[in-house]
């Protein structure tokens, strides 16, 4: 608690006409843990305000708003290619409320948007390296968490308790973070002001779960991802863009058998090559 009552009096200054801060993060992930070669890169923000913040990455957020502009024209003839280029390696939203520095983690598992709230405790150990990153004084900082050991570099000019995913708790923003083996890293690269936090659309209803069942449902989904989908809705392909084609008009014709099976031979290879969860256990 102390550190957030340290937030709310030095953060002030910060925020002092600028109530909104998105603090843009390159992402650099290993997707496949056997392959050296599959490291992603993307952009992903977190949009910081004088109470929460929220955690996104850029295609994701560009995503929602092309279907969702499709979905208010009626016109879902959807580019392949462009919504392919628009895939994330970081397929969720992380709410932290710094009032009680609980976090909200949601995520599409097949069709259906889930989600669980966590409190999670970092047991961050302050080490006395310090290095310039950028324009900022930084100073490292590790720990364990989700079966990997990060380290982290924070700044103090900023005196923001919040980073890149799930972290934070430290005296200042996390400028730079990294697991020890070289599988996720996040590096910030600029930020601005903006004029309110990223909201993404709630299209159907969101199933809240406890972290426990929701990773019962992941898991399920990784090991057969089209027995789940089958299971849960009627499978129609393509990462979300069928749906929306059958609200469109009524009168048009499912995927053909062969078409059927290409997308489930794609989705069964895009749950295999993303075999390097950030948490491991």
């Amino acid at each position: 608690m102390k550190f957030l009552k340290l937030l709310s009096l030095f953060a002030m200054p910060f925020f002092m006409g600028q109530q909104v801060t998105r603090f843009v993060y390159q992402a650099s992930i290993k997707t496949d843990s056997t392959d050296a070669k599959s490291v992603k890169t993307e952009n992903a923000n977190l949009d910081v305000s004088p109470t929460k913040s929220i955690f996104y990455s850029d295609n994701q957020l560009k995503r929602d708003s092309l279907i969702g502009r499709a979905f208010q024209t009626r016109s879902f003839n959807f580019d392949r290619s462009q919504m392919e280029n628009l895939q994330s390696n970081l397929n969720f939203v992380i709410e932290k409320n710094y009032t009680d520095q609980s976090q909200l983690y949601k995520s599409r598992i097949g069709r259906d948007q889930y989600s669980y709230t966590e409190t999670p405790q970092f047991s961050w150990k302050i080490l006395p390296e310090t290095v310039k990153i950028g324009d900022y004084n930084t100073q490292k900082a590790e720990m364990k968490y989700g079966g990997r050991t990060w380290n982290a570099w924070f700044t103090t000019d900023i005196p923001i308790q919040d980073g890149p995913y799930k972290f934070g708790g430290l005296p200042g923003l996390i400028v730079k973070i990294e697991d020890t083996a070289g599988n996720y890293s996040f590096d910030l690269m600029q930020s601005k002001k903006i004029a309110a936090p990223a909201e993404f659309t709630n299209r159907g209803n969101t199933v809240k779960l406890s972290k426990k069942d929701f990773n019962k449902q992941f898991s399920a989904y990784r090991k057969d991802p089209v027995t789940f989908m089958q299971s849960n809705a009627n499978f129609g392909g393509g990462g979300g863009i069928a749906a929306p084609q059958r609200a469109g008009g009524g009168n048009r014709q499912g995927p053909s058998p062969q078409d059927r099976k290409d997308q489930e031979e794609r989705l069964k290879q895009s749950v295999l090559k993303f075999n390097n969860l950030i948490e491991l256990n």
